[in-house]
């Protein structure tokens, strides 16, 4: 299998995939391509950037998501993330939250083809790192793949290289984010036939994606697959599907617990606290004897004003979770 990070990425997921969420994952996974969670222009252009956009040097290759709908502020904003070293800027049209929408940008965006693209061109013009998308198969009524096409012909005019396309569609009113992960029916085949229409465009698949015989399935037909909530939920798989296609991957669940501790150390060191490290690593058992008591010993005291990386140890310390741990 070909080493390109776009072969295996993380989706970018809000309040999740923050800087220690991806410096776990990059352990995991040596070689995936990182996404960040998706930050607005409007937050890039007039916030704290170092907090939002600051990650360690550990993460690359990573990705600056962003949000927003004027081509102008996204031209900005994307210079501001090609200055801070991301190695690719991406424009997100999937997302269907209420205050997305208020803002006009995530998957709203769909039913504006057009502006898609002049935004896209806006940002290819202000940075040299690749531009990419990150879109839906449809939005509310519009789900046919006719519609797809339609979008897929608009946005390409743009000359972006790469789309990232979550297999279902998205309702913009009726269903909560998390409704919109899972009610909505997966057309995994929609996404493929992109790359039929599209060879020359690197097709990425997001959405379902659990199982390593599943995305291995999916590289049959697409260029990529995006491991979403299942990247957090049983975190291993990430390292699993790397050792699959052949590439580095961490040797053991221990081994990446003694790493987070170290890590997770330095953060307290800095005026940070456990359960900001933490809560990102839950899932690492998943599966597995110990699993319960290492994600409720971390559960029950990670919260602590005193909690220390030491807890990630002590954690991981009994019998079932030590056979578990390779």
């Amino acid at each position: 299998m070909k080493n390109d990070p776009q072969t295996l990425s993380v989706a970018p997921m809000m309040d999740w995939t923050d800087r220690h969420c991806r410096y776990f994952h990059r352990l995991l996974a040596p070689n995936a391509l990182l996404y960040t969670e998706m930050v607005t222009t409007g937050a890039v252009i007039h916030g704290d950037r170092d907090r939002l956009l600051g990650f360690d040097a550990s993460e690359h290759p990573v990705t600056l998501q962003l949000g927003g709908s004027d081509p102008e502020a996204l031209a900005r904003a994307s210079a501001i993330g090609e200055e801070f070293g991301y190695d690719e800027i991406n424009l997100n049209c999937g997302c269907p939250s209420d205050r997305v929408q208020k803002g006009r940008f995530g998957a709203c965006l769909m039913k504006e083809p057009e502006l898609v693209r002049d935004c896209l061109v806006s940002m290819r013009e202000s940075v040299a790192v690749p531009v990419t998308l990150k879109t839906r198969i449809g939005v509310d009524e519009f789900d046919s793949e006719a519609f797809l096409h339609r979008f897929v012909d608009a946005v390409v005019e743009s000359g972006i290289e790469t789309l990232v396309v979550h297999a279902r569609k998205a309702w913009l009113s009726g269903l909560s984010p998390k409704e919109n992960r899972e009610i909505p029916p997966l057309f995994h085949e929609r996404v493929h036939a992109l790359k039929r229409r599209h060879p020359d465009l690197t097709v990425i698949v997001n959405g379902g994606v659990t199982a390593v015989d599943a995305a291995l399935g999916h590289l049959e037909h697409v260029d990529g697959v995006m491991i979403g909530r299942a990247a957090y939920q049983n975190p291993w798989i990430l390292a699993e599907l790397s050792a699959a296609l052949g590439w580095p991957a961490a040797d053991s669940r221990e081994t990446v617990v003694e790493y987070m501790a170290a890590y997770a150390q330095r953060h307290i060191e800095s005026g940070g606290r456990l359960n900001h490290v933490a809560r990102h690593m839950l899932g690492l058992f998943h599966g597995q004897p110990g699993a319960r008591h290492w994600r409720r010993h971390l559960s029950q005291n990670m919260h602590g004003d005193g909690a220390s990386a030491e807890l990630l140890l002590e954690a991981m310390c009994g019998p079932p979770a030590r056979r578990a741990a390779g």
